[in-house]
């Protein structure tokens, strides 16, 4: 799994922190979505798609890699 974030789409809503904050941030000073981790293991992929799934803003994109 391989992820990519468009900060200029993100409302700053911060779903993808509290869906998986191990691989989303926010900044300080505007909340826009931060990518922690381009390429999280396994054992975060429903948290990453559930994260993806609540962004009111459609930023989160992934790319489902073997």
């Amino acid at each position: 799994m391989e992820i990519a974030v468009d900060q200029d789409k993100c409302v700053s809503s911060g779903q993808c922190v509290l869906n998986a904050g191990e691989v989303f941030d926010q900044r300080d000073d505007d909340g826009v979505v931060e990518l922690l981790t381009p390429a999280p293991g396994p054992e975060y992929a429903e948290q990453v798609r559930a994260a993806a799934a609540a962004c009111p803003a459609l930023a989160i994109h992934i790319e489902e890699t073997e």
